[in-house]
This record gives C-alpha cells, sequence and structure tokens, in this order.
C-alpha cells in the first residue's frame, strides 16, 4: 500500500474540521475533540482488536 491514504485522510479530516467550523464551533475545539475521539477508538481497538469476531 503506497503513503497515498495518509493524505487522503488529511483531506478528508480538514474537511470534517471545515464543517464544523462553518457550523459555528471553535477551530481549535474540534481539533481537540477528534484528538480525543481517536484517542477512545486506539484504547478500544487495545482491548478489542476486532470486534467484529464477537
Amino acid at each position: 500500500m503506497s503513503t497515498e491514504w495518509r493524505a487522503d485522510l488529511r483531506l478528508k479530516l480538514e474537511d470534517l474540521v471545515d464543517k464544523f467550523v462553518v457550523d459555528g464551533a471553535e477551530h481549535k475545539d474540534v481539533i481537540e475533540a477528534v484528538r480525543q475521539e481517536i484517542e477512545q477508538l486506539r484504547t478500544a481497538y487495545e482491548y478489542d482488536l476486532d470486534p467484529s469476531e464477537r
């Protein structure tokens, strides 16, 4: 797999942040919320690597 997915990920994150900023949220608050959600996903993944196997 090439590294092009990282560029695509960045664009999608920028679009996501922009959507909430346009809707009235503060840029820094959106970035912080995304960071917190990613941390929660990371923690959940550490406990259950593949939840579909249940």
